[in-house]
């Protein structure tokens, strides 16, 4: 009985190896955020002195050069890329045992930008538009604390519930619902409330239903949390006037009114699409960005991208972005620890709810809610920090486990079994 031992313990070693085992990471990821990276800048390029003509005439001023927009995005290209690499070759064990540290620098950052901006009024130091104050002024460069909060959250939630749902501890309500609630709740105080931020918090919300559903949360909890989140999103809208007029508006449907600024946006992103027809007007003969268009380069670029490339043009983008996102899904799949699983797929919700929020509010399927398109968007926070989360899911995918490689590894042991027994006979 002794050689049948060591034999099945040589077995459990030679499934441990593979499932730990480093490859060839899915360089998919890599194409496709430098397709989507390369189309945005091929925008800016295109509407760019036109958002520099529109806002020169606005504020009386000569400040922007016709190469502003474009010379921004470019290095903010070439930070997003850096923090890809960075991210890739960082040892996740690392992120992972820092997390909570990321996560109250996140806090920290909203403290200061509130404090500077709302309290203090220090506008060198701060940025505010519209009565919301979310970015902090670092030189040549903006940071939208916001972001590392969510960065933070992703780690931290990876890694606490990977370990809950190894303990099979997922619907406890005292060892995993009520501690998870309370960060997530601050989060939400951070960026619902004092940054007046409801995009980024559904981005929050999306992320974690992502990795809660992974982790394998019951019906009944979901439907627990589900009604608890109902609530708590009415108690944040009625907080806000603008969020219930952007409401009431869509659902009179009066998107053709310039009443009010989320009608007007709505309505012009609609001209927008509908004027590129089939295969667009071309580049550089936009003419919603010419001053009509609200955000041309932020919030509004898909609208812009219809009218430049049509209709055509608009399915190829979205296709790109659901191509990266099955390899997301593919990555989460064939990972064999459960907390690379999470932050995976919890990557896959941050950047599928940027993508749904936006092209829903563009196209007017969805109340107007004010977020980026993810890396087509000008704008280096959001850009870097999403390169960034690819980084760790390319770095995440060389450790991935084929299901059939695995069934063979096992075959084969058990054939190597047999054998030894057969001598010993």
């Amino acid at each position: 009985m002794q050689p049948r031992r060591r034999a099945m313990g040589g077995g459990s070693r030679t499934l441990d190896t593979m499932s730990s085992r480093r490859h060839r990471p899915d360089y998919q990821i890599l194409l496709y955020m430098a397709l989507l990276m390369m189309l945005g800048l091929i925008m800016i390029y295109a509407i760019g002195p036109q958002r520099a003509h529109v806002l020169n005439n606005a504020y009386g001023t000569d400040f922007y050069g016709s190469s502003h927009f474009f010379i921004k995005q470019s290095l903010s290209i070439l930070v997003a890329v850096a923090a890809f690499v960075v991210a890739s070759i960082t040892p996740y064990s690392f992120l992972q045992k820092h997390a909570r540290k990321i996560l109250g620098l996140g806090f920290i950052a909203c403290l200061i930008v509130f404090f500077l901006g709302n309290v203090f009024h220090v506008e060198s130091v701060v940025q505010c538009s519209l009565g919301a104050c979310r970015w902090l002024d670092l030189g040549p460069l903006s940071l939208q604390p916001a972001e590392i909060v969510k960065f933070g959250l992703l780690l931290f939630t990876a890694g606490f519930l990977g370990v809950r749902a190894k303990q099979g501890l997922i619907d406890s309500r005292d060892k995993t619902l009520v501690p998870l609630g309370i960060v997530v709740g601050v989060a939400f105080l951070f960026i619902i409330v004092l940054q007046k931020d409801m995009g980024t918090g559904i981005t929050v919300a999306a992320i974690l239903a992502a990795m809660l559903f992974m982790a394998g949360l019951k019906l009944r909890t979901w439907l627990l949390l589900g009604i608890g989140m109902s609530l708590l999103t009415v108690v944040f809208i009625l907080m806000a006037p603008h969020r219930l007029e952007r409401i009431a508006a869509f659902m009179s449907g009066d998107s053709g009114s310039v009443s009010d600024a989320g009608t007007y946006h709505i309505a012009h992103a609609k001209i927008a699409i509908g004027s590129g027809g089939l295969t667009g007007v071309g580049i550089g003969n936009s003419v919603q960005a010419t001053g009509y268009l609200p955000e041309a380069i932020n919030d509004s670029v898909f609208a812009v991208m219809g009218e430049t490339f049509g209709f055509v043009g608009l399915i190829a983008i979205l296709a790109i972005f659901t191509a990266l996102l099955m390899r997301l899904l593919r990555v989460s799949e064939h990972l064999p620890d459960m907390r690379h699983k999470l932050l995976v797929v919890g990557v896959f919700g941050w950047v599928a709810s940027h993508v749904i929020l936006n092209v829903g509010a563009m196209t007017g399927v969805i109340p107007l809610t004010g977020i980026t398109l993810p890396l087509l968007s000008f704008g280096g926070t959001s850009m870097v920090f999403i390169a960034a989360i690819l980084g760790l899911c390319f770095q995440l995918s060389r450790y991935t486990v084929s299901s059939r490689r695995t069934t063979d590894s096992a075959t084969a042991t058990w054939q190597s079994r047999g054998t030894t027994n057969r001598r010993k006979k």
